[in-house]
């Protein structure tokens, strides 16, 4: 099925990640895997143009152009500061001398709120940086008790995963010892109906005890390997050797 994901670990469970030779054989696989890989020039090429420009304004685009052409800063300008006189022409004129006059009302009326102002923090700016990391503190309360209660989660999910691989591990076992116990009976079965097939033979009369004897022991070679022995109990030993742990 496409999608389905095959789960051949049990890590709360398995063994002989601490036998000789697994950290050996996982680094050679590492390494294998980093020699195969070819790292480009420009390992971003496949992501994509930057989206650095997104929350660029104006004044910073033309800053950013001033910087790569390497042209000075400008100076600050004292522009709106200066109480200018009306230009020399226009001297005698009455409408230039008033609006000189409007400047210079515009400009302490400008002061006047800067003044205003700083007396306004003086007064309130106290409280309302108070205020402010009042704000923060509880916004950071909030960030720390999501990240606590991610914890929890986290940690009831490895709980999870733990109990269940546990019990699954006990069941395993149980299903490799009961596994081992039938193919234990088979063999025995089969010793059984080997050594009953001889002794028919024996008494049809097709064969000596001597041919008989050889005809048991071919009859037992034929068994696997490490099912060969000569007594019953060493072969239930040598089976859950075989599948233990």
């Amino acid at each position: 099925m496409a999608g389905e994901v095959v789960v051949d670990a049990l890590p709360y469970i398995d063994q002989g990640y601490d036998d000789p030779g697994v950290r050996e054989a996982a680094l050679a696989m590492v390494e294998e895997e980093c020699r195969r890989y070819r790292p480009t020039k420009n390992y971003l090429e496949n992501t994509g143009p930057e989206l650095s420009t997104a929350f660029e304004t104006p004044a910073l685009q033309r800053e950013m152009e001033r910087v790569q052409q390497r042209l000075p800063m400008e100076p600050l300008s004292m522009k709106r500061y200066e109480l200018p006189p009306p230009p020399a022409g226009r001297l005698g004129e009455p409408t230039a001398w008033s609006e000189a006059v409007d400047n210079s009302h515009a400009q302490l009326s400008h002061q006047a709120t800067r003044v205003l102002n700083l007396e306004l923090q003086l007064h309130y700016g106290t409280e309302a940086w108070r205020s402010y990391l009042n704000i923060l503190q509880a916004l950071v309360s909030r960030a720390q008790n999501e990240h606590t209660q991610l914890r929890k989660q986290i940690a009831a999910v490895n709980w999870e995963r733990k109990r269940s691989q546990t019990a699954s591990g006990a069941r395993l076992r149980a299903l490799r010892r009961r596994w081992a116990q039938l193919v234990s009976d088979n063999y025995r079965l089969e010793r059984a109906i080997m050594q009953l097939e001889i002794q028919l033979e024996k008494a049809k009369g097709q064969t000596t005890a001597e041919d008989g004897e050889d005809a048991d022991m071919e009859a037992v070679k034929l068994l696997p390997d490490k099912l060969n022995s000569e007594t019953e109990k060493e072969v239930q030993k040598k089976i859950e050797d075989m599948f233990a742990d």
